[in-house]
């Protein structure tokens, strides 16, 4: 069956061109000034070649680099849902608004303006992406990175908890601005070097989203199972994907 239809496609492809070949013959027969022009003719002809290729070959792309796009990441995976011991509410519904970088510098995002998650990178055995998305109606600002530690969830003391290490020698704007359905990605790994020695009894990933303008007690806590070992974490600013994230996190250097 798939020959009978190659041909069927084939044999239409030919007969579009030759009608379109008819056309350019009779437009080049004269037209009362001596001169001649198949330009159209063949951009037409090549028009039902190219239209003929298409319907043969299909369309379609391999979309499996990491990506973040308007409203969250393009990886298909099962995300964390934070919880936050303040009980305050971290997701707001309306759109439009304000969408300039300047607006954002001047008004710190709000956490019920926000939506939070926290997912494995797919491809690696290490690394957590977070993802904040706002929701809320007008561009706004968030520090440079999220504040960020790891822990026990049955700790009553979290004085020990573990904090990464993130770029230095920051600098530039006053703040990382996110339009309404847009997200910031920060990616952290939990074991860049993949050493022994890590610490097992971490099992708990705590994110504020903006540590410069909201208190602690908007802290979100993100469960990570219990097969996750940690040592020297490494967290990168928040960028516009999962490949810039990655890119950022490698060169972290330095305790927050």
């Amino acid at each position: 069956m798939r020959t009978i239809h190659s041909r069927k496609r084939t044999a239409a492809l030919g007969a579009a061109v030759t009608a379109v070949l008819a056309l350019a013959l009779t437009a080049c027969g004269g037209d009362g000034g001596g001169t001649k022009s198949a330009g159209p003719a063949d951009n037409a002809a090549k028009s039902a070649a190219s239209a003929g290729a298409s319907q043969q070959s299909g369309s379609g792309s391999d979309d499996s680099s990491d990506t973040a796009t308007t409203g969250g990441s393009a990886e298909k995976v099962t995300s964390s849902t934070g919880t936050s011991k303040s009980g305050a509410a971290k997701a707001g519904t309306t759109t439009g608004g304000n969408t300039s970088d300047s607006y954002a510098y001047k008004h710190p995002c709000k956490s019920e303006d926000l939506s939070v998650r926290v997912y494995a990178r797919e491809g690696s055995a290490t690394q957590q992406v977070i993802e904040v998305n706002n929701t809320g109606a007008n561009a706004c600002g968030l520090s440079y990175f999220p504040q960020v530690s790891l822990g026990s969830e049955s700790a009553q003391d979290h004085s020990g908890d573990v904090t990464p290490l993130v770029p230095s020698g920051l600098g530039g704007a006053p703040a990382y601005p996110v339009e309404p359905k847009t997200a910031a990605i920060a990616v952290i790994d939990l074991n860049p070097s993949g050493a022994d020695g890590a610490l097992t009894w971490i099992n708990e990933l705590n994110v504020l989203a903006d540590g410069d303008h909201m208190p602690n007690a908007e802290q979100l806590n993100f469960p990570l199972g219990p097969d996750v070992k940690v040592l020297d974490p490494k967290l990168g600013l928040y960028s516009g994907s999962i490949a810039d994230a990655v890119s950022s996190m490698k060169q972290a250097d330095s305790k927050s």
